[in-house]
């Protein structure tokens, strides 16, 4: 038999394409041609990609197990997981199967479909963020945190608890498993996947903590003046903060250790800096606690990460020896252990008002190697004038007086010595503190015209004194109506004749 030239054949498949089917002509996707199980003949496109999606839609509420630690699972569904058709590219391609491409080439593909189907593939894509979001909002509860080792200080010495590992969802792993078994293996029907899991070791061990003794640094300020609610203020904050371990490389933040300022959690009224003036807010005095604790920190040469200075003077310690924290400013006092082993923290208060922060863990450092810090003041400005503030709302006769505060630009400076001879001397820190003129807050409320132009008289002379000599004798003559008016209601609550009512001078 003699074999058909390339012109025989090239016109045998123009003659095909001629004939082809109508399908192929009205822009049909041709017979036996399949994705998955989906019979595609003779639909158009839009019909082809139509019946697809609906198809992978049907897997939707497969549910998917993911088995988490402690045999906590989260139970969803493939569309929670964002369930999508991944290849819709093998539309277009069944769309021009036989058609796109030389003669010769379609004339084959269209003679090898009458005895074989062409059966696309249809491939299912995830959300991998909704799938790591899902993790990371459901296995935090199902998770076993490792509980580092534990130090209490007693009167006998330190009692030491041990730690135990822990396990956990690792959630970037789980998400990357979950997402390549769903695209890569899963069939579509209801299944269950393992996440990965970790173990959390603790940080620490008793045996880390049983190297704790050494006094690294204390250090003592007094609140002896203060009333009772700053009082207690300082001791809840000391309270807050005793005990407190931190092992290598981590930091301490002091406000995060004694917030919030709430009742619930302890604090009072008590005076505190805001604005140039002494203010009354809850935790009023805790500054002093921090201050403390950042002394002792210097002494036992740790690492301070954040400080800031007050923004008026205080008297418990050096200019620029002070730590303020503040919720509303976002101040803090945070440091570092940046030893090589565990350090403890204790604190305490005296029935004397003092407190005390003393920090133990392993000395390291030369037994000659002293550390004293210097306040340097800079800069000093005294306040001149007074500053007396009219209180509409409060009654003649009150007169709230605060004390001036100077001004100081100070530095302070770490000093090393060996064997009593300075070896070095480093700047610390920096600070400015605001000055404050003396002031006063005077009540001016009253029908008495007379008062009130008295102690508008006063108000005028700027003279803080002269305001609270004139405030002073209009309050007590309040305070003995007052007292009088009482006696009369005592009086008359007995039923004493009017001639026998005690006067009150």
């Amino acid at each position: 038999m003699r074999k058909m030239s390339k012109a025989v054949l090239l016109a045998i498949a123009v003659s095909a394409v001629i004939t082809m089917p109508v399908s192929a002509q009205e822009n049909k996707i041709e017979s036996g041609i399949y994705a998955d199980d989906i019979n595609l003949s003779g639909m158009t496109t839009q019909e082809a990609g139509d019946k697809i999606k609906a198809y992978v839609d049907s897997f939707g509420e497969s549910e998917i197990t993911l088995n988490a630690v402690n045999g906590g699972t989260i139970v969803t569904t493939a569309s929670e997981l964002g369930l999508k058709w991944a290849n819709e590219s093998i539309l277009d391609e069944a769309s021009n199967f036989g058609r796109d491409g030389d003669i010769l080439q379609c004339y084959k593909e269209l003679k090898d479909l009458e005895h074989q189907n062409k059966i696309y593939e249809i491939v299912f894509d995830f959300d991998k963020e909704k799938i790591k979001t899902l993790i990371e909002e459901n296995a935090g509860q199902y998770n076993q945190e490792a509980v580092n080792a534990t130090m209490i200080k007693t009167e006998e010495g330190f009692e030491i608890t041990e730690g135990n590992s822990g396990v956990m969802v690792d959630t970037e792993a789980s998400a990357n498993a979950v997402y390549d078994y769903l695209t890569g293996d899963w069939n579509g029907e209801g299944c269950a996947i393992d996440l990965v899991i970790v173990v959390d070791e603790p940080i620490g061990k008793a045996e880390d903590l049983a190297q704790v003794k050494d006094v690294l640094g204390t250090f003592t300020t007094s609140y002896s003046t203060s009333g009772g609610s700053r009082s207690a203020n300082v001791s809840n904050g000391c309270n807050l903060i005793n005990g407190t371990t931190l092992f290598p490389g981590e930091e301490f933040s002091a406000y995060e250790a004694v917030a919030p300022f709430t009742e619930a959690n302890g604090y009072y009224m008590a005076g505190s800096y805001l604005n140039g003036q002494v203010v009354d807010s809850l935790g009023g005095g805790i500054c002093q606690v921090s201050t403390t604790l950042y002394n002792a920190v210097l002494l036992s040469e740790l690492e301070v990460t954040e400080r800031y200075n007050h923004s008026m003077i205080v008297t418990y310690v050096d200019p620029s020896a002070d730590a303020a924290i503040a919720e509303s400013s976002g101040k803090d006092f945070k440091f570092k252990n940046n030893t090589d082993y565990p350090i403890y923290i204790e604190g305490s208060t005296t029935p004397d008002k003092h407190i005390t922060f003393t920090i133990y863990g392993v000395e390291t450092r030369d037994s000659n190697r002293e550390v004293i810090y210097e306040s340097v003041v800079l800069e000093r400005t005294v306040p001149e004038e007074e500053v007396i503030y009219v209180d509409e709302s409060r009654p003649v006769g009150y007169c709230s007086v605060q004390s001036a505060h100077i001004g100081y630009k100070a530095q302070l400076w770490k000093v090393v010595r060996e064997n009593g001879v300075e070896v070095s001397r480093e700047q610390i820190n920096s600070s400015s503190y605001m000055k404050a003129p003396r002031s006063a807050t005077v009540g001016v409320a009253t029908a008495d015209e007379g008062a009130r132009n008295a102690i508008m008289a006063a108000i005028a002379t700027n003279s803080i004194d002269e305001v609270k000599a004139v405030a002073g004798s209009y309050r007590a003559a309040a305070d003995a109506a007052a007292a009088q008016a009482a006696a009369e209601e005592e009086a008359a609550a007995a039923e004493l004749p009017p001639e026998e009512v005690p006067l009150v001078w």
